[in-house]
């Protein structure tokens, strides 16, 4: 699956659909279109990244409905609502759901793409954010369950006597599960295990 940005766009109306595919190719942008929900969610696979420009009312399925099933499948897409038929509670609303902007037809051509760059933006953020989150479980993945249990209390500040009687175990077992930890998570010091363990919501406190 590629991972160069593409521009969604999801609107009923051929006319509407047409212009802004013209303006974005334009723009340099990649963009695909559909004509409604439906089409955009069995088109959709993981792995995907960009943004959606999205209309408000459409047959079968809104765009705020749309809107509310992507956060229910885990699809974190950037939206830039665009629409003919906007209110302030149907605003408030997409913007609560993360919407980027929520955006009246006709729009000037310069306002939206500005919108569309800010929304490519926070789409290249949430992918390096994916990746970051993903790496983190890489290192934390070979852990057992008690070399887990020392790193978050080491962390946290406690020392190897601490942490064996906490744990009613050894002092030199102690010592022997947090080098296997420090190995394992390829840190080489506390602060930077105190920051994987952060990281990884093992601290109760920031």
């Amino acid at each position: 699956m590629s991972t160069d940005p593409t521009v969604y766009v999801v609107d009923d109306d051929a006319a509407v659909r047409d212009g802004l595919a013209l303006l974005l190719d334009t723009a340099g942008l990649a963009v695909q279109t559909y004509d409604g929900a439906a089409a955009f969610l069995a088109d959709w696979s993981p792995g995907r990244v960009g943004c959606l420009i999205l209309d408000v009312r459409m047959p079968d399925m809104s765009g705020p409905e749309l809107q509310a099933e992507l956060i229910r499948r885990g699809i974190d897409l950037p939206i830039v609502f665009l629409t003919a038929h906007g209110d302030i509670p149907t605003t408030v609303q997409a913007i609560k759901g993360g919407a980027i902007d929520f955006l009246t037809k006709p729009v000037v051509g310069a306002e939206l793409l500005e919108r569309v760059q800010a929304a490519l933006h926070r789409s290249a953020q949430l992918r390096e954010q994916a990746s970051a989150t993903q790496t983190l479980r890489e290192r934390l993945q070979g852990l057992t369950r008690r070399e887990r249990e020392i790193m978050r209390l080491v962390a946290d500040g406690h020392s190897n006597k601490e942490i064996a009687r906490s744990l009613g175990i050894s002092h030199r077992t102690v010592e022997v599960h947090r080098a296997r930890v420090m190995q394992k998570t390829g840190v080489t010091n506390l602060v930077e295990l105190s920051r994987l363990a952060q990281a990884a919501g093992l601290l109760a406190r920031p």
